[in-house]
């Protein structure tokens, strides 16, 4: 079942759930999104950063189309973290049903005026479109977090955006950061900024950076009103320490002997996450 986001998270919306964005950049990782998805009767959306998509390649896409299609469960195929116009028209055109256009480390009204002009393509076509506003902090070196560069939403301006630009879902910057964190690295939510952002606006909101974070924090979010949680350095890390653990045999050559096991392992982790979303069992929503 292929839905745009609006859809998938209006839902979610309503019955109190968050649902996983699994970040999907082979065909092993997105085999393991749609076994653990099925197994659990959870929704799901399968979100590709550019810079995976420019490794996998737009054919890539209609595979996941076609699995979509056949899935017992709903599935949204997401591009995140659009940079601008041109990659968002891209995977319009690829068959993503949403689009990310993350304009937010721009001035706030060239990010409303980039995001509205995203919105009027992306609606037209029924695609609908994610976008960000505050910045969540990037990734040093080996994936690392940081949090220097947080600034946090305001909750004045998404009243202002979100009636600008008609985006359907927003990203909010609430205390997270890309990737995993360090030791020194202490993360916190900041639950009460999310409860004066929910009362503004009625659309979804969106938590990026979700690797590593305290399970009773992010259990906290969803309670409050976040739908939509990115999860990407969560799943690698799991899969590929289990990937090298198999790869000290070195006769081993055939992809059957090698992934299964490392799908098992990241799936685990799934399992986890669509648990702690309160996301099980909920594609019976959908029917």
């Amino acid at each position: 079942m292929l839905l745009n986001m609006r859809d998938l998270l209006s839902v979610a919306k309503r019955e109190g759930f968050a649902v996983p964005a699994f970040n999907t950049s082979s065909n092993m990782i997105a085999n393991g999104v749609f076994e653990a998805c099925a197994e659990k009767s959870a929704p799901v959306i399968i979100a590709i950063h550019p810079d995976e998509l420019a490794f996998i390649r737009d054919s890539f896409v209609k595979f996941l189309i076609d699995e979509a299609h056949k899935a017992p469960f709903p599935v949204c195929i997401h591009l995140d973290h659009g940079g601008d116009f041109q990659q968002t028209m891209r995977a319009m055109q690829d068959g993503f049903t949403s689009v990310m256009i993350d304009a937010s480390s721009k001035p706030f009204e060239e990010n409303m005026a980039i995001t509205k002009k995203v919105v009027e393509a992306a609606h037209a076509i029924n695609v609908s479109v994610e976008a960000e506003l505050g910045t969540i902090g990037g990734t040093g070196e080996y994936g690392i977090a940081s949090t220097d560069n947080i600034i946090y939403t305001q909750p004045e301006d998404v009243k202002k955006f979100v009636e600008a630009t008609d985006v359907d879902t927003l990203a909010i910057a609430i205390g997270t950061a890309h990737g995993l964190y360090s030791k020194e690295l202490k993360p916190k939510l900041k639950i009460d900024l999310l409860k004066e952002i929910r009362k503004i606006t009625n659309i979804p909101l969106v938590l990026h950076g979700g690797s590593d974070n305290p399970d009773h924090e992010i259990a906290e979010a969803v309670k409050e009103g976040i739908q939509k949680i990115n999860i990407s350095s969560d799943i690698k890390k799991a899969f590929y320490i289990k990937c090298r653990e198999v790869l000290k045999d070195e006769s081993l050559r055939e992809p059957l002997e090698i992934y299964p096991a490392c799908i098992v392992a990241m799936k685990e982790v799934m399992y986890e996450k669509i648990k702690l979303f309160n996301a099980a069992d909920k594609a019976k929503f959908y029917n």
